[in-house]
């Protein structure tokens, strides 16, 4: 008798759920000590497959639980519940320097995930499974409503949490690819807050006039959120990856605006001149960046473009300064840019200062530059388009996957933490769940 006559099955639970969710992958009525393989499979809106897979022998009772038992080969080794999802890669043949992003947060992320019978590396599509299941992932909880935003020049999507509110609200900029992204702030709206995410590089103005846009700008995208019905005014954050961070760090310490409940950067760093705004911050850039450098396999790599880190305090955010909870999020491997020793400097400053109470810094040795929301693919190199000089490169992220994936899963969880204790003051505060669909 095989394996397919043994009427394998195959559940994961939930099969609907928040992409932050973990899910139970079981199979049952294998015969004892098979060998099997356990394969997801993805098709991005871009086209391109992707895929994951791992070796497992079933147990005594011919069952595997993907939670508590062993892989011990694939994409992945050891016990890694999550671990078809985030070791993702695209699939034999594809075009380099691909990098997964959802871009339609309104539809979910389908993957399809099997067993085979034996211990398989390749060749999947010419195989039957003995079983497989569709998973849907999502980013937009049951009840998030997605607005678009142009009012007052903005080019923005604001995602309200389900519920009558009024909800703290969130200001979510990304970094120098521009475009308008909207996944991080569907999935933070998921959570209870209100989340708008921004596009500063890209947007309808500067589209339209070639300007890069000033500070008010972001203080118009603040008082959007401010005076929304839905938002506790009083109860605003910033949250920021890469360049993103620049502008949250001088927004923070200099506007008589924007005054945010907390702030938290990801990946980014606080120097940049003093004169003027996003404009002088991206010429610095330019200025320096003769220090960039490329890998043998002419990957370009950015992190010493604003190395050594200035003393000189016109080239660099004062977070002594700072009056608002920061949280720093960096990877120790990042090779795009300078955020750990822009971490460690800002420590130094704030504790000088006095108001390092103010500071929670999150670092994580081998995570790379690109630390997103958790189970997502690592991106160690990627295509980029620079959308100021429209120059493609292939970019030098950093990271090794299974650290850089143990980071975001653990960034995430104390982010959340982090917004919620200094947004809700007490608050009750819960996650939805999309179990129950």
């Amino acid at each position: 008798m095989d394996e397919k006559r043994c009427c394998v099955t195959l559940s994961v639970q939930p099969s609907r759920g928040l992409v932050d969710e973990k899910f139970v992958i079981l199979v049952q009525n294998s015969f004892p000590s098979s060998l099997l393989t356990l394969y997801a499979h993805h098709q991005c809106e871009d086209g391109y497959s992707w895929h994951a897979f791992a070796h497992y022998t079933s147990d005594a009772t011919g069952a595997v639980n993907v939670s508590e038992d062993c892989s011990t080969g694939g994409t992945y080794s050891g016990v890694e519940a999550m671990g078809l999802l985030w070791s993702l890669k695209p699939v034999p043949g594809s075009k380099p320097g691909l990098r997964m992003r959802k871009k339609n947060v309104q539809a979910p992320m389908v993957v399809t995930i099997s067993v085979y019978s034996g211990h398989l590396t390749e060749g999947f599509e010419d195989q039957v499974p003995l079983a497989g299941v569709e998973v849907e992932r999502w980013y937009m909880a049951p009840g998030v409503r997605r607005i678009p935003v142009t009012e007052d020049g903005l080019t923005a999507t604001l995602f309200l949490p389900s519920g009558p509110g009024p909800f703290p609200g969130l200001l979510d900029l990304w970094g120098g690819g521009g475009q308008l992204v909207e996944y991080r702030a569907a999935l933070l709206a998921s959570h209870g807050i209100a989340s708008m995410a921004i596009d500063y590089l890209t947007c309808k103005y500067t589209m339209e006039t070639g300007k890069i846009v000033e500070q008010d700008y972001f203080e118009m995208a603040y008082k959007f959120l401010q005076k929304h019905p839905k938002v506790l005014g009083s109860r605003i954050a910033m949250l920021g990856l890469s360049l993103g961070t620049s502008v949250i760090l001088k927004m923070a310490v200099h506007s008589q605006i924007v005054k945010l409940s907390c702030a938290v950067c990801v990946s980014g760093s606080h120097v940049q001149p003093m004169d003027g705004f996003l404009k002088e911050m991206v010429d610095y850039l330019g200025e320096n960046c003769g220090n960039a450098r490329f890998t043998e396999d002419n990957e370009v790599v950015w992190r010493d473009v604003l190395l050594p880190i200035p003393t000189d305090l016109s080239l660099k955010v004062d977070v002594g300064k700072l009056q608002c909870p920061l949280m720093l999020i960096v990877g120790e491997d990042d090779q795009n840019w300078c955020a750990y020793e822009s971490a460690m400097d800002m420590k130094g400053m704030m504790e000088r200062a006095g108001n390092n109470h103010l500071l929670t810094l999150l670092s994580y040795p081998n995570a790379g530059h690109l630390i997103e929301p958790p189970y997502m693919p690592h991106a160690r190199v990627s295509h980029f388009r620079d959308v100021l000089s429209q120059q493609k490169m292939m970019v030098l992220w950093g990271g090794q996957t299974l650290e850089h994936s143990r980071a975001q899963e653990d960034a995430w969880r104390k982010l959340l933490v982090f917004l919620r204790k200094n947004l809700y003051s007490g608050a009750k505060s819960g996650s939805l769940s999309l179990s129950n669909l």
